[in-house]
């Protein structure tokens, strides 16, 4: 097996892949101990028995990647990933780019009836009939040297994928689903996705309390310690945990003093530096002014759901769900089904591939314009 560690033999290789319909990528990486992922190594395969490569950026720490983001940016060949959304993130954050054309067998499969978040070693066993060897799924893939083991394992994930992919892109074209899975793709090429806003943070915090003056202080709180984890490149936690956050913000320390009195405020949060910024944080949620204030979206609690029509609307998603052999939950979720019932409309459940897979019939149960029967263990539609 080849290791690339140079920046030339990753532009040679790279240059070979752009002659293939498809390459096959996958990264290992760690975040146990960093707010961004730090890549540790990065695997490739060309179709049939074309060369897999190991790259790797620790021993290769001179190594440009920009022969890779110019791989992803050439159109012509498909970069295949398998459950994408970090790699993706780590590519983004460190390239500023994104695999076009893309492909995720992990979405392609839900959408080919392989159930929900289908995990890699279920369609190695399914599809390319292999078992794997998971010995090594715990390395540490920032030391190195690594065995001889620990890099089979890695290419695994990639020279499997091969026959993952074009079996899913086969059953795709077979049931005319293509673009059902470029639907679910954009989302994850959306740099959104990967954002995360200081000012924003507080919205990932889950607290009942509506209070506008709490939750300005939750507000400064979760600003200070997204700033801070991202310029320092440590964890959310290592700053403060949400339970301590929302602690803070319900006792409003001003000094230190006040400060070491909290319960759940862990020892790094109290060194000087933090310490200094959650008082500050508190002091500007303190300040506030009402109409800067943030405020909870309640719509969805004060929501009134008709119970009756929520659970024929779950009859309807397992029966469509089941004939067409798509996942229930990449259809709808369970609360997507309580705002229908509510008479919700603006939902992704009722628009692109899934309006016409569940959401067309969806809007007609809820109209009285059709019914639910059962055969066996068959239900069927009836229009009335």
């Amino acid at each position: 097996m080849r290791t690339i560690t140079t920046t030339q033999d990753l532009a040679d290789y790279c240059e070979m892949a752009k002659s293939q319909p498809y390459v096959t990528i996958d990264t290992e990486f760690l975040r146990e101990r960093t707010y961004w992922s730090k890549l540790c190594l990065i695997q490739l395969a060309m179709p049939g028995a074309g060369e897999a490569v190991l790259v790797d950026p620790i021993e290769g720490a001179d190594m440009s990647m920009e022969p890779l983001y110019d791989l992803f940016r050439h159109e012509a060949t498909v970069k295949v990933f398998h459950a994408a959304r970090q790699d993706l993130e780590i590519f983004f954050v460190e390239g500023r780019v994104f695999p076009k054309p893309l492909f995720d067998t992990q979405i392609a499969a839900m959408v080919c009836g392989f159930g929900e978040q289908v995990g890699y070693e279920t369609l190695v066993k399914k599809i390319a009939r292999e078992n794997l060897d998971k010995t090594s799924r715990f390395t540490d893939w920032s030391r190195r040297p690594l065995s001889d083991a620990q890099k089979d394992y890695a290419l695994a994930d990639v020279t499997h994928l091969r026959v993952i992919y074009e079996f899913l892109a086969a059953q795709l074209k077979k049931n005319g689903r293509a673009e059902w899975v470029e639907e679910e793709l954009a989302v994850l090429t959306d740099p959104a996705t990967y954002t995360v806003e200081p000012d924003e943070a507080w919205t990932r915090i889950k607290t009942r309390t509506t209070s506008g003056r709490f939750l300005a202080v939750v507000k400064a709180l979760a600003r200070f310690r997204e700033s801070y984890a991202q310029a320092q490149n440590v964890p959310r936690s290592r700053v403060m945990k949400d339970d301590a956050l929302l602690e803070l913000a319900s006792t409003r320390p001003t000094t230190q003093e006040e400060l070491g009195r909290s319960r759940l405020l862990m020892r790094e949060g109290r060194k000087s530096e933090i310490a200094d910024g959650i008082i500050q944080a508190v002091k500007a949620g303190m300040e506030m002014r009402p109409e800067e204030m943030p405020r909870i979206d309640a719509s969805r609690e004060q929501i009134q759901v008709n119970p009756a029509l929520a659970d024929l609307l779950r009859v309807l998603l397992k029966a469509k769900s089941e004939s067409l052999g798509v996942a229930p939950r990449l259809i709808a979720s369970s609360a997507d089904l309580d705002a229908i019932a509510a008479g919700e409309r603006d939902l992704a459940a009722l628009a692109g591939w899934r309006h016409e897979a569940f959401g067309e019939d969806a809007l007609r149960l809820c109209r009285g314009e059709i019914a639910l029967s059962a055969k066996g263990n068959e239900v069927r539609i009836v229009r009335l």
